[in-house]
């Protein structure tokens, strides 16, 4: 499993590079973890709504081609996009976001933040609050896109939105839940080590 960084990244190129680079892929080329973070950008997914865009002001909303609804995107949340050949794995693609979610549990269980799934919503809750999404592509048997959890950002703008779709849905993050500060960088690395625990033992 390669590790990419890429610091602050605008959302658009890089969705450009994931396609780019998912297109060119061969049946040997090493499957990828890119870590990253965005400006401030609203981003819908490919069955998105409109209604659960409600108050955006001065923010673009990105049509992707992900799945889910509508989120967000900003400083001091951390993207993982997730560039895994699932068929080279033998694994579909729920079993993927299971990987994703466990790795996304273990990783806040070690910050003494005890997390849970919900039912028929894919993503992570902390105590019915949202702290981490995620929506996948997958393109002949490979996925694009990721996960994106929240570290310590402005929750603030997610009131414009339903949060993937969910009207009144409570978010939160990993700042306003531990006791002393979080390291971003610190976070980025336990959880793609995680996630590539999780995904190697899958072959």
């Amino acid at each position: 499993m390669k590790i990419v960084e890429l610091g602050v990244q605008a959302y658009l190129p890089t969705w450009q590079a994931m396609k780019d680079f998912t297109n060119a892929r061969a049946t040997d080329t090493e499957d990828e973890l890119w870590i990253v973070e965005h400006p401030g950008v609203f981003t819908q997914g490919i069955a998105g709504k409109p209604e659960h865009e409600l108050n955006i002001e001065s923010m673009p909303i990105v049509k992707t081609d992900r799945g889910g609804q509508i989120t967000y995107h900003g400083p001091g949340q951390l993207i993982i996009y997730c560039l895994i050949d699932l068929k080279r794995l033998g694994i579909g693609v729920k079993k993927m976001v299971a990987i994703i979610e466990s790795a996304i549990i273990e990783l806040l269980d070690l910050y003494q933040i005890q997390a849970h799934l919900e039912e028929g919503a894919p993503g992570v809750y902390v105590n019915h609050a949202k702290i981490a999404a995620l929506g996948l592509k997958v393109k002949h048997g490979k996925t694009y896109h990721g996960l994106s959890l929240n570290i310590d950002m402005d929750l603030a703008l997610f009131s414009q939105i339903n949060p993937c779709g969910y009207q009144g849905l409570k978010v939160t993050q990993m700042q306003d839940l531990a006791d002393n500060k979080i390291n971003f960088s610190k976070v980025a690395k336990q959880l793609t080590q995680l996630l590539t625990h999780h995904i190697t033992r899958a072959q």
